[in-house]
């Protein structure tokens, strides 16, 4: 057995937070078998205190002082950047669209360890808040639908698991710290979604006015009934739309929903709490209106294995998987981050096992322009079981058209879906001769638009870590 150290670092519309997890991974099969390398046991074992993401203005993060908590963090837990093998800090909520988001997160990913990765994006930050909230789990173990809302301070992010299967998943601009007030409430700030929704209901707030309880609760009782709307519980209106988080997919429910998921710091308002505006923003009023409102009349609410800790969790614990076990790779060659994926299409798969050289060179050079990287790693599902001669020519192919678009001095980076990258990876040693170093490597499923994070090999070198994630920062 082999134990790897995760950590994951959040930093919110709101709040940052940091945790340590251990992740245990073990050759399951047996002594004469093909190894099959899983991931047996994922567990927390540091939880920072929940801070205020520090901002120099509203517009910039104050990178120093998010660095500073870290570092305090990695102290306080007793590990030092060298202890971790993996994990990743992820920007999200409205922190994705600071103008030094981008910055940020390199600069934090670098000092936070050799193979932490940097990522952002809602769609990303919404799958994971669902697997750290445990509506994942609840949604595998009972074979049933499982929706959860990650509900923080400035987005409602939405995933919905079907027997633990990803369905859908969404982000929008509903969240607590849209509006925030002052103890005499005048506004102080309200944000260009919270003003669409208090126009739509005539009320005329703008920072600096002064308002009223009433007012931010028909705010809030508002963004609940969107909430439903967004489920399917009751028709979309086109508010609805305006208030998707720019760089989201549009969350489809596909069908009722069997039980209903709540997490991020809205969630501990949902149901009993103090009341008024006592954190000098929305967030009480937007957890009591959802709270009494159609969502949580109409579809049984699970309990939480977190709460406003459950994107962090998720990056800590749910972001690190392992390769297949019969993959073939150069020494020296790992780690390698933010290898943009092309993935190709069925038809342009089909001809890459036909032989048909030339289309894929194309391709993978205008990918290389378009994108601005110097490599890519190819993307394909592959075919189970595949002759002899269909790996040969495969393997011409790929060495053809890939050796031709890289830059002299790459490597080669090809991800499989089916178990054949260690045949493949023979029939492309063969085919590519000594110009160019080869990782191939199987059990991955990555989308176009994905990046790809690949560890140093682990447990002997049968399996490598990986980290299949998206870069996207909100304009």
């Amino acid at each position: 057995m082999a134990s790897i150290l995760s950590v994951g670092i959040d930093i919110g519309t709101s709040t940052t937070q940091v945790i340590f997890s251990r992740i245990e991974m073990e050759n399951t099969s047996g002594y004469f078998s093909v190894p099959k390398v899983s991931i047996v046991e994922k567990e927390v074992v540091y939880k920072s205190q929940v801070y205020l993401t520090p901002l120099k203005t509203p517009v910039l993060i104050d990178g120093s002082a998010v660095r500073d908590l870290v570092e305090r963090e990695y102290r306080l837990a007793g590990y030092d950047r060298r202890d971790v093998d993996t994990g990743a800090v992820i920007i999200t909520g409205e922190s994705a669209r600071k103008e030094n988001a981008a910055e940020v997160l390199a600069q934090l990913s670098d000092f936070a360890g050799e193979f932490v990765v940097s990522t952002a994006g809602p769609d990303l930050e919404s799958i994971l808040a669902g697997k750290g909230s445990g509506a994942f789990q609840y949604s595998m173990d009972h074979t049933c639908t499982t929706v959860n809302l990650d509900i923080g301070g400035g987005t409602t992010n939405l995933v919905l698991f079907d027997c633990g299967e990803i369905v859908s998943k969404g982000c929008l601009d509903i969240g607590g710290r849209l509006i925030r007030v002052k103890p005499d409430l005048e506004v102080e700030h309200i944000s260009p979604a919270a003003s669409r929704v208090a126009a739509a209901l005539g009320l005329p707030l703008r920072a600096g006015g002064r308002t009223s309880l009433q007012a931010l609760s028909a705010v809030t009782d508002k963004m609940a009934d969107l909430l439903a709307q967004a489920l399917g519980l009751a028709p979309q209106e086109p508010l609805l739309r305006q208030l998707q988080t720019p760089e989201s997919s549009w969350f489809e429910p596909a069908g009722p929903v069997r039980f209903l998921c709540f997490s991020g710091g809205v969630a501990d308002c949902i149901g009993d709490g103090p009341a008024g505006v006592p954190y000098g923003d929305i967030g009480v009023l937007l957890g009591r209106s959802i709270a009494r409102g159609l969502l949580c009349r109409s579809i049984p609410r699970i309990s939480n294995a977190e709460t406003i800790r459950a994107t962090v969790v998720g990056a800590g614990t749910y972001t690190t998987s392992i390769s297949g076990s019969t993959i073939a790779y150069a020494e020296g060659l790992l780690p390698l981050k933010n290898l943009p994926a092309l993935r190709l299409t069925p038809r342009e798969q089909a001809a890459c096992f036909s032989g048909q050289a030339g289309p894929l060179r194309e391709r993978l050079r205008w990918f290389l322009e378009q994108s601005g990287a110097d490599n890519a790693a190819l993307a394909m599902a592959g075919v189970p079981d595949p002759d002899y001669p269909e790996l040969r020519r495969l393997a011409a192919c790929l060495a053809q058209d890939m050796d031709a678009a890289l830059p002299p001095g790459k490597p080669m980076v090809v991800l499989l879906e089916c178990d054949i990258a260690k045949a493949l990876g023979l029939a492309l040693r063969e085919a590519l001769g000594d110009r160019r170093k080869l990782i191939c490597i199987d059990g991955v499923k990555v989308d176009q638009g994905d990046y790809v994070d690949m560890g140093k090999p682990v447990l002997d070198g049968m399996v490598i870590p990986l980290v299949v994630k998206t870069l996207l920062f909100g304009e």
